[in-house]
């Protein structure tokens, strides 16, 4: 009974906990450099995130990406993304929630001025540090993705890289 009891009981914490109601702000900031030789190359990335939770555990929102890759020698590359997301969140207790994203949108790169879509799932885990802001770590996912010009072959790319790519982001959740 007493177990049965506190399986309740960090039930209700936990739902008590959700943000139902609130606005997601997010998102992660990424910086590489590489230098083989005389050539170097560099890569900064922004990716923001904005969504409402509209239920206990779904989120709805938009999404967007700015990616700038510089080599040298080489023309400057910028890509851009925009599309919408959803969530949905799973928590484990007050301070851990596993979440998956699931993300599609248009892109755009600079190089030929190539034009297509993305769709991407990526599994995350969640940390509450204080009040609804967290960090979000991910190991990977699944994407897809299709860029095609005017004057450039069609490209398409799937991926499946659980364990290969790290990332953590931060968010926060704002009570309306």
């Amino acid at each position: 009974m007493k177990k049965l009891l506190l399986g309740v009981a960090l039930f209700i914490a936990t739902i008590s906990h959700a943000q139902k109601g609130s606005i997601l702000l997010g998102g992660n900031v990424g910086f590489a450099s590489e230098k083989i030789g005389d050539d170097k190359s560099t890569n900064f990335e922004f990716s923001p995130k904005v969504g409402y939770q509209f239920t206990d555990n779904w989120t709805a929102g938009v999404e967007g990406s700015i990616m700038n890759v510089k080599i040298a020698g080489l023309e400057k590359t910028e890509r851009y993304r925009i599309g919408g997301f959803v969530r949905y969140a799973l928590p484990l207790s007050e301070t851990f929630a596993f979440y998956t994203d699931l993300g599609a949108g248009y892109q755009t790169n600079s190089i030929n001025n190539v034009k297509g879509m993305y769709v991407n799932m990526t599994p995350a885990l969640f940390i509450n540090m204080k009040r609804g802001f967290g960090l979000n770590f991910s190991i990977g996912g699944v994407n897809y993705d299709n860029i095609d010009g005017k004057n450039d072959l069609r490209q398409e790319r799937f991926g499946f890289d659980f364990g290969k790519t790290f990332s953590v982001g931060v968010s926060k959740n704002f009570q309306l």
